[in-house]
């Protein structure tokens, strides 16, 4: 397995990144186990994953399922760069009026909490803004993950279907507050979906960031299925989408 370092940090992770939107939907509960100690077995350490996996009702449940595996032991835990992410509700009805997408300082805090519970941990590798959220101001997102970082609960933030000026805006907010800001870009890239070439790539190579492919075959459109007759229910639905594959920018 060949490392890179995530982004500008110091921390290397493996150039191919499990990703488990599927977990819980399409994959059971032993499959998943299977996939994810194989992939640690592989050499695979970089994990993605995001509180609203499960989906509707269900959000929260592919969460569930990793902290599972986690508690199994074997130092699975200690040995995985873990990834999610936060912005779409989650169907929790204690969140009320709050249960609307967005990044507001109050929805960062209890929906981190909840991560940090359905995995079983008290940290996160890896923190991501799942969208972009234009109501709530920049100063206030970065209050809310400044915090996380300074509290130990998180190590980097990054961010996911951002355009190339969202990413200059965050940065040069973040600057502006001598913190970090964001490491990583996660972004749907491949050979038949490229309008990240045009400003979020440069974007991110300019800003220093690393770049996460999600969907890299299309949903699993490149990795053949598509010539055999009887496609199964990751190609036919969210498919390949699932494996991310992550690179410098």
């Amino acid at each position: 397995m060949e490392y890179t370092s995530l982004g500008r940090t110091g921390m290397r992770v493996s150039r191919l990144c499990l990703g488990t939107m599927n977990f819980g939907v399409d994959t059971d509960e032993k499959t998943a186990f299977r996939i994810m100690d194989e992939a640690l077995d592989s050499g695979i350490n970089f994990f993605d994953t995001a509180n609203i996996y499960g989906w509707g009702e269900n959000a929260g449940l592919t969460e569930s399922i990793i902290g599972k595996w986690f508690a199994q032991g074997g130092q699975r835990r200690e040995k995985v760069v873990l990834a999610t992410k936060v912005y779409e509700p989650i169907s929790d009805p204690n969140d009320g009026p709050n249960d609307v997408r967005g990044l507001s300082l109050y929805k960062i805090r209890r929906h981190l909490e909840g991560s940090l519970k359905r995995l079983q941990t008290d940290h996160i590798e890896l923190y991501q803004m799942h969208h972009i959220d234009r109501r709530t101001p920049w100063d206030e997102a970065w209050e809310a993950f400044e915090s996380q970082v300074r509290s130990g609960k998180v190590d980097y933030i990054g961010s996911s279907n951002f355009a190339g000026w969202h990413l200059v805006k965050a940065q040069a907010a973040a600057e502006k507050r001598n913190f970090m800001g964001l490491v990583t870009e996660q972004h749907k890239y491949s050979l038949l979906e490229r309008t990240a070439e045009m400003e979020a790539l440069p974007a991110a190579r300019d800003l220093g960031l690393g770049v996460v492919a999600w969907s890299p075959l299309a949903g699993g459109l490149l990795g053949g299925r598509a010539l055999k007759g009887a496609a199964g229910t990751r190609t036919s639905q969210r498919a390949d989408s699932n494996r991310k594959a992550p690179c410098t920018a």
